[in-house]
């Protein structure tokens, strides 16, 4: 018959079960990395939330429960300040993390689900005494 269709040349027969266990494996591999970004998102989106309830709950103990109902404009003062600063911080601790968060989860969830495959050599890190040992040898 020539070279006109019919199959990857394996010689082999058409095994339908194989096939099935085989689709049946990857699409639970795909439903559960859907879940899993899902989740990822999920913890970022979060994370976002916990900053602004800090904040608004830093504004209530400082701002309004000490400087607005002292009634003493430089304690509103110092009060505002210390909101500033204490948001400041949580902003860019928690945003700090968020970030990173972020950058771990492309790295891990998605880079390695789609392109990482493990079938490669081990890593042998770069020595100069190897080297040497094998100018040597």
């Amino acid at each position: 018959r020539g070279g006109a269709g019919g199959g990857g040349g394996g010689g082999g027969g058409f095994d339908f079960g194989e096939v099935m266990v085989h689709q049946m494996i990857h699409t639970i591999e795909y439903v559960l990395g859907c879940i899993s970004n899902t989740a990822s998102y999920l913890r970022l989106w979060a994370l976002s939330l916990a900053h602004a309830q800090l904040s608004e709950v830093f504004w209530e103990k400082t701002v309004i429960g000490i400087g607005v109902e002292g009634g003493d404009p430089l304690m509103l003062f110092i009060c505002s300040f210390a909101w500033a600063c204490f948001t400041v911080g949580v902003l860019m601790g928690m945003e700090s993390l968020s970030a990173f968060l972020h950058a771990l989860r492309l790295h891990w969830v998605e880079f390695m689900n789609k392109f990482f495959d493990g079938t490669g050599y081990k890593f042998a890190p770069f020595s100069f005494e190897t080297m040497n040992d094998e100018v040597i040898e």
